[in-house]
Protein backbone atom coordinates (compact mmCIF):
# COMPACT_ATOMS: atom_id res chain seq x y z
CA UNK A 1 0.00 0.00 0.00
CA UNK A 2 1.04 3.63 -0.50
CA UNK A 3 1.82 5.29 2.82
CA UNK A 4 1.07 8.89 3.72
CA UNK A 5 4.72 9.32 4.75
CA UNK A 6 7.92 7.85 3.32
CA UNK A 7 10.18 8.01 6.41
CA UNK A 8 9.93 8.07 10.19
CA UNK A 9 12.33 10.08 12.36
CA UNK A 10 12.67 9.31 16.07
CA UNK A 11 13.77 12.59 17.64
CA UNK A 12 15.85 12.31 20.79
CA UNK A 13 17.56 14.60 23.27
CA UNK A 14 21.06 13.30 22.65
CA UNK A 15 24.02 12.97 24.99
CA UNK A 16 27.82 12.78 25.12
CA UNK A 17 29.57 9.54 24.28
CA UNK A 18 33.08 10.58 25.29
CA UNK A 19 34.45 12.68 28.15
CA UNK A 20 35.62 15.35 25.66
CA UNK A 21 32.03 15.80 24.49
CA UNK A 22 30.57 16.55 27.94
CA UNK A 23 31.20 20.32 28.14
CA UNK A 24 30.23 21.09 24.50
CA UNK A 25 27.10 19.00 24.97
CA UNK A 26 26.05 20.86 28.12
CA UNK A 27 26.76 24.23 26.48
CA UNK A 28 24.40 23.29 23.65
CA UNK A 29 21.73 22.10 26.05
CA UNK A 30 21.81 25.24 28.22
CA UNK A 31 22.45 27.92 25.60
CA UNK A 32 20.40 31.02 26.40
CA UNK A 33 18.72 29.52 29.46
CA UNK A 34 20.56 31.30 32.26
CA UNK A 35 21.68 28.11 33.97
CA UNK A 36 24.12 28.97 36.77
CA UNK A 37 27.73 28.00 36.08
CA UNK A 38 27.93 25.99 39.27
CA UNK A 39 24.94 23.89 38.20
CA UNK A 40 26.55 23.30 34.80
CA UNK A 41 29.77 22.11 36.44
CA UNK A 42 27.79 19.92 38.84
CA UNK A 43 25.88 18.22 36.03
CA UNK A 44 29.08 17.83 34.01
CA UNK A 45 30.61 15.93 36.89
CA UNK A 46 27.69 13.49 36.79
CA UNK A 47 28.61 12.56 33.22
CA UNK A 48 32.32 12.41 33.95
CA UNK A 49 31.67 10.11 36.93
CA UNK A 50 29.89 7.79 34.48
CA UNK A 51 32.92 7.81 32.16
CA UNK A 52 31.72 10.73 30.03
CA UNK A 53 29.15 8.53 28.31
CA UNK A 54 25.43 9.10 28.56
CA UNK A 55 23.40 5.91 28.21
CA UNK A 56 20.63 7.79 26.40
CA UNK A 57 22.01 7.41 22.88
CA UNK A 58 22.38 3.64 23.08
CA UNK A 59 18.95 3.41 24.69
CA UNK A 60 17.38 5.53 21.94
CA UNK A 61 19.12 3.50 19.24
CA UNK A 62 17.61 0.37 20.77
CA UNK A 63 14.21 2.07 20.97
CA UNK A 64 14.43 3.13 17.32
CA UNK A 65 15.33 -0.41 16.26
CA UNK A 66 12.49 -1.89 18.32
CA UNK A 67 9.99 0.56 16.80
CA UNK A 68 11.28 -0.15 13.29
CA UNK A 69 10.94 -3.90 13.85
CA UNK A 70 7.39 -3.46 15.18
CA UNK A 71 6.42 -1.43 12.12
CA UNK A 72 8.03 -3.97 9.77
CA UNK A 73 6.03 -6.75 11.42
CA UNK A 74 2.91 -4.76 10.47
CA UNK A 75 3.98 -4.69 6.84
CA UNK A 76 5.18 -1.08 6.94
CA UNK A 77 8.43 -0.83 5.03
CA UNK A 78 10.06 2.60 5.38
CA UNK A 79 13.26 4.07 6.85
CA UNK A 80 13.16 4.60 10.62
CA UNK A 81 16.07 6.76 11.76
CA UNK A 82 17.20 8.49 14.94
CA UNK A 83 17.97 12.23 15.02
CA UNK A 84 19.15 14.17 18.09
CA UNK A 85 18.79 17.70 19.36
CA UNK A 86 22.12 17.94 21.17
CA UNK A 87 24.50 15.32 19.75
CA UNK A 88 25.13 13.44 16.50
CA UNK A 89 23.26 12.49 14.44
CA UNK A 90 21.85 16.02 14.48
CA UNK A 91 18.34 16.74 13.19
CA UNK A 92 19.45 18.91 10.20
CA UNK A 93 21.93 16.27 9.05
CA UNK A 94 19.37 13.47 9.26
CA UNK A 95 16.75 15.45 7.35
CA UNK A 96 19.32 16.36 4.70
CA UNK A 97 20.25 12.71 4.36
CA UNK A 98 16.63 11.66 3.93
CA UNK A 99 16.07 14.40 1.33
CA UNK A 100 19.15 13.25 -0.59
CA UNK A 101 17.64 9.75 -0.71
CA UNK A 102 14.46 11.16 -2.23
CA UNK A 103 12.19 11.19 0.81
CA UNK A 104 9.74 14.08 0.93
CA UNK A 105 7.04 13.48 3.55
CA UNK A 106 8.37 12.62 6.98
CA UNK A 107 6.65 11.71 10.25
CA UNK A 108 8.49 12.40 13.50
CA UNK A 109 7.97 10.92 16.95
CA UNK A 110 9.78 12.29 20.01
CA UNK A 111 11.22 10.21 22.83
CA UNK A 112 8.99 12.05 25.30
CA UNK A 113 5.45 11.10 26.27
CA UNK A 114 4.05 14.36 27.68
CA UNK A 115 3.01 17.84 26.60
CA UNK A 116 5.32 20.70 27.45
CA UNK A 117 7.81 23.03 25.83
CA UNK A 118 10.91 20.86 26.30
CA UNK A 119 9.06 17.58 25.83
CA UNK A 120 6.98 18.47 22.77
CA UNK A 121 7.17 21.92 21.19
CA UNK A 122 10.97 22.12 21.28
CA UNK A 123 11.15 18.95 19.17
CA UNK A 124 8.83 20.63 16.67
CA UNK A 125 11.23 23.56 16.74
CA UNK A 126 14.24 21.30 16.19
CA UNK A 127 12.60 20.06 13.01
CA UNK A 128 11.23 23.44 11.93
CA UNK A 129 14.50 25.32 12.44
CA UNK A 130 16.37 22.54 10.60
CA UNK A 131 14.10 23.02 7.58
CA UNK A 132 14.47 26.80 7.82
CA UNK A 133 18.26 26.82 8.05
CA UNK A 134 18.89 24.15 5.41
CA UNK A 135 16.24 25.28 2.95
CA UNK A 136 15.04 21.70 2.55
CA UNK A 137 11.65 21.34 0.87
CA UNK A 138 10.21 18.59 3.06
CA UNK A 139 6.79 18.05 4.61
CA UNK A 140 7.56 17.08 8.22
CA UNK A 141 4.95 16.51 10.91
CA UNK A 142 5.23 15.35 14.49
CA UNK A 143 3.10 12.76 16.28
CA UNK A 144 1.59 14.17 19.49
CA UNK A 145 2.57 13.10 23.02
CA UNK A 146 1.52 9.54 23.81
CA UNK A 147 1.01 9.61 27.59
CA UNK A 148 -2.53 8.32 26.96
CA UNK A 149 -1.45 4.91 25.64
CA UNK A 150 -2.88 2.31 28.05
CA UNK A 151 0.13 0.13 27.28
CA UNK A 152 2.44 2.80 28.75
CA UNK A 153 0.56 2.62 32.05
CA UNK A 154 0.46 -1.18 31.87
CA UNK A 155 4.22 -1.38 31.28
CA UNK A 156 5.04 0.96 34.17
CA UNK A 157 2.77 -1.02 36.50
CA UNK A 158 4.19 -4.37 35.38
CA UNK A 159 7.79 -3.22 35.87
CA UNK A 160 6.95 -1.77 39.28
CA UNK A 161 5.29 -5.00 40.37
CA UNK A 162 8.26 -7.05 39.19
CA UNK A 163 10.69 -4.80 41.10
CA UNK A 164 8.95 -5.17 44.47
CA UNK A 165 10.88 -7.23 47.04
CA UNK A 166 8.90 -10.19 48.34
CA UNK A 167 8.89 -8.75 51.85
CA UNK A 168 7.58 -5.30 50.86
CA UNK A 169 3.86 -4.74 51.32
CA UNK A 170 2.81 -1.65 49.39
CA UNK A 171 -0.40 -1.25 51.37
CA UNK A 172 1.42 -1.13 54.72
CA UNK A 173 1.48 2.23 56.57
CA UNK A 174 5.27 2.05 56.54
CA UNK A 175 5.38 1.94 52.71
CA UNK A 176 4.91 4.72 50.16
CA UNK A 177 4.40 4.76 46.41
CA UNK A 178 6.17 7.76 44.84
CA UNK A 179 6.05 8.74 41.16
CA UNK A 180 8.68 11.09 39.81
CA UNK A 181 9.20 13.21 36.71
CA UNK A 182 11.38 16.07 35.52
CA UNK A 183 10.68 19.38 37.20
CA UNK A 184 10.06 22.32 34.88
CA UNK A 185 9.45 26.04 35.55
CA UNK A 186 5.96 26.71 36.89
CA UNK A 187 5.40 29.12 33.98
CA UNK A 188 6.18 26.33 31.49
CA UNK A 189 3.82 23.98 33.34
CA UNK A 190 1.02 26.56 33.12
CA UNK A 191 1.61 26.95 29.36
CA UNK A 192 1.72 23.21 28.60
CA UNK A 193 -0.98 21.87 26.28
CA UNK A 194 -3.74 23.59 24.32
CA UNK A 195 -5.54 24.80 27.45
CA UNK A 196 -2.57 24.97 29.81
CA UNK A 197 -1.49 22.85 32.80
CA UNK A 198 -1.31 19.69 30.67
CA UNK A 199 2.15 18.62 31.85
CA UNK A 200 1.09 18.05 35.45
CA UNK A 201 -2.38 16.79 34.53
CA UNK A 202 -0.99 14.16 32.16
CA UNK A 203 1.48 12.89 34.75
CA UNK A 204 -1.30 12.69 37.31
CA UNK A 205 -3.37 10.60 34.90
CA UNK A 206 -0.49 8.17 34.32
CA UNK A 207 0.32 7.97 38.03
CA UNK A 208 -3.33 7.35 38.88
CA UNK A 209 -3.55 4.60 36.25
CA UNK A 210 -0.43 2.86 37.51
CA UNK A 211 -1.59 3.16 41.12
CA UNK A 212 -4.96 1.66 40.18
CA UNK A 213 -3.29 -1.38 38.64
CA UNK A 214 -1.00 -1.82 41.64
CA UNK A 215 -3.98 -1.37 43.97
CA UNK A 216 -5.79 -4.19 42.20
CA UNK A 217 -2.82 -6.46 42.90
CA UNK A 218 -2.51 -5.28 46.51
CA UNK A 219 -6.22 -5.79 47.13
CA UNK A 220 -6.80 -2.29 48.46
CA UNK A 221 -6.56 1.32 47.34
CA UNK A 222 -3.01 2.65 47.52
CA UNK A 223 -2.09 6.23 48.26
CA UNK A 224 0.65 7.83 46.18
CA UNK A 225 2.71 10.97 45.62
CA UNK A 226 3.85 12.78 42.46
CA UNK A 227 7.22 14.47 42.96
CA UNK A 228 9.84 16.15 40.81
CA UNK A 229 13.56 15.89 40.14
CA UNK A 230 16.41 17.35 38.08
CA UNK A 231 15.70 21.04 38.63
CA UNK A 232 18.33 23.08 36.77
CA UNK A 233 17.10 26.68 36.54
CA UNK A 234 18.12 29.88 38.33
CA UNK A 235 17.27 29.80 42.08
CA UNK A 236 14.86 32.73 41.80
CA UNK A 237 12.63 31.06 39.20
CA UNK A 238 9.84 28.89 40.67
CA UNK A 239 9.93 25.27 39.47
CA UNK A 240 7.51 22.42 40.13
CA UNK A 241 7.78 20.90 43.61
CA UNK A 242 8.06 18.90 45.84
CA UNK A 243 11.56 17.66 45.13
CA UNK A 244 12.07 13.91 45.45
CA UNK A 245 14.73 14.31 48.14
CA UNK A 246 12.56 16.63 50.24
CA UNK A 247 9.74 14.11 49.93
CA UNK A 248 11.93 11.26 51.14
CA UNK A 249 12.90 13.26 54.22
CA UNK A 250 9.26 14.13 54.91
CA UNK A 251 8.18 10.50 54.53
CA UNK A 252 10.88 9.40 56.98
CA UNK A 253 9.50 11.86 59.50
CA UNK A 254 6.12 10.16 59.03
CA UNK A 255 7.76 6.81 59.91
CA UNK A 256 7.78 5.46 56.36
CA UNK A 257 10.55 2.88 55.98
CA UNK A 258 9.99 1.62 52.40
CA UNK A 259 9.55 3.77 49.30
CA UNK A 260 8.84 2.45 45.81
CA UNK A 261 10.10 5.14 43.44
CA UNK A 262 8.56 4.98 39.96
CA UNK A 263 10.03 7.29 37.27
CA UNK A 264 7.05 7.87 34.98
CA UNK A 265 8.44 10.97 33.26
CA UNK A 266 11.21 9.17 31.38
CA UNK A 267 11.25 6.46 28.73
CA UNK A 268 14.75 5.20 29.50
CA UNK A 269 17.30 4.97 32.32
CA UNK A 270 19.46 7.88 31.21
CA UNK A 271 21.69 10.13 33.33
CA UNK A 272 18.90 12.07 35.02
CA UNK A 273 17.43 8.79 36.22
CA UNK A 274 20.69 7.06 37.08
CA UNK A 275 22.24 10.04 38.85
CA UNK A 276 19.29 11.86 40.39
CA UNK A 277 17.51 8.74 41.57
CA UNK A 278 20.05 5.92 41.82
CA UNK A 279 22.73 8.19 43.28
CA UNK A 280 21.29 11.28 44.98
CA UNK A 281 17.86 10.00 46.00
CA UNK A 282 19.32 6.69 47.12
CA UNK A 283 21.86 8.55 49.27
CA UNK A 284 19.06 10.63 50.81
CA UNK A 285 17.03 7.50 51.51
CA UNK A 286 19.98 5.85 53.23
CA UNK A 287 20.57 8.99 55.28
CA UNK A 288 17.01 8.98 56.65
CA UNK A 289 16.66 5.21 57.05
CA UNK A 290 14.41 4.42 54.09
CA UNK A 291 14.73 1.34 51.90
CA UNK A 292 14.41 2.68 48.36
CA UNK A 293 13.14 0.49 45.52
CA UNK A 294 13.57 2.24 42.17
CA UNK A 295 11.58 0.64 39.36
CA UNK A 296 12.81 0.53 35.73
CA UNK A 297 11.65 2.87 33.00
CA UNK A 298 9.66 1.34 30.12
CA UNK A 299 12.54 1.34 27.62
CA UNK A 300 11.79 -1.17 24.87
CA UNK A 301 9.03 -3.02 26.71
CA UNK A 302 7.42 -5.04 23.88
CA UNK A 303 3.80 -4.20 24.71
CA UNK A 304 4.54 -0.48 24.98
CA UNK A 305 6.54 -0.44 21.73
CA UNK A 306 3.75 -2.38 20.00
CA UNK A 307 1.12 0.12 21.13
CA UNK A 308 3.22 3.07 19.99
CA UNK A 309 3.84 1.29 16.68
CA UNK A 310 0.07 0.92 16.25
CA UNK A 311 -0.38 4.67 16.74
CA UNK A 312 2.44 5.47 14.35
CA UNK A 313 1.06 2.96 11.84
CA UNK A 314 -2.37 4.59 11.91
CA UNK A 315 -0.83 7.93 10.98
CA UNK A 316 1.45 6.39 8.35
CA UNK A 317 -1.52 4.76 6.65
CA UNK A 318 -3.94 7.67 6.72
CA UNK A 319 -2.09 10.94 7.17
CA UNK A 320 -3.66 13.89 8.96
CA UNK A 321 -4.60 17.42 8.17
CA UNK A 322 -2.79 20.24 9.96
CA UNK A 323 -4.41 20.62 13.41
CA UNK A 324 -7.01 23.27 13.96
CA UNK A 325 -6.32 26.01 16.54
CA UNK A 326 -6.64 24.60 20.05
CA UNK A 327 -5.78 21.03 19.11
CA UNK A 328 -2.90 19.25 20.78
CA UNK A 329 0.40 20.73 19.50
CA UNK A 330 -1.43 23.42 17.54
CA UNK A 331 -1.20 27.20 17.66
CA UNK A 332 0.76 28.63 20.60
CA UNK A 333 0.53 25.39 22.60
CA UNK A 334 3.51 24.98 24.97
CA UNK A 335 4.87 28.39 24.00
CA UNK A 336 8.58 29.10 23.88
CA UNK A 337 9.49 31.43 26.78
CA UNK A 338 12.40 32.85 24.78
CA UNK A 339 10.47 33.82 21.66
CA UNK A 340 8.95 32.29 18.55
CA UNK A 341 10.94 29.86 16.40
CA UNK A 342 10.01 27.92 13.30
CA UNK A 343 8.07 24.73 14.01
CA UNK A 344 6.63 21.83 12.08
CA UNK A 345 2.94 20.97 12.56
CA UNK A 346 1.92 18.78 15.45
CA UNK A 347 -0.77 16.21 14.83
CA UNK A 348 -3.86 15.13 16.70
CA UNK A 349 -3.92 11.40 17.54
CA UNK A 350 -5.31 9.03 14.91
CA UNK A 351 -7.00 5.89 16.23
CA UNK A 352 -6.51 2.77 14.13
Amino acid sequence: MTLAYDALVVVGFGGPEHVDEVVPFLERVTAGRGIPTERLLEVGQHYITLGGVSPINAQNRAFTTALADALASRGLDLPVVLANRNSPPYVPDVLAGLAAEGHQRILAVATAAYSGYSSCRQYREDLGVALETTGLDLDVRKLPPFYDLPALVDAVAKLAQEALPSDLELAAPSSALVFTTHSIPESAARAAGPDGDAYVAQHLLVADGVAARLSAVAGEQLGWHLVYQSRSGPPGVPWLEPDVNDTLRALAEDEVTDVVLVPIGFLSDHVEVVWDLDTQARATAAEVGIRLVRTPTVGTDPAFVAALADRVAAELRTGSAEPAPGQLCGGACCSNPRGNRATVPGLAPVVA
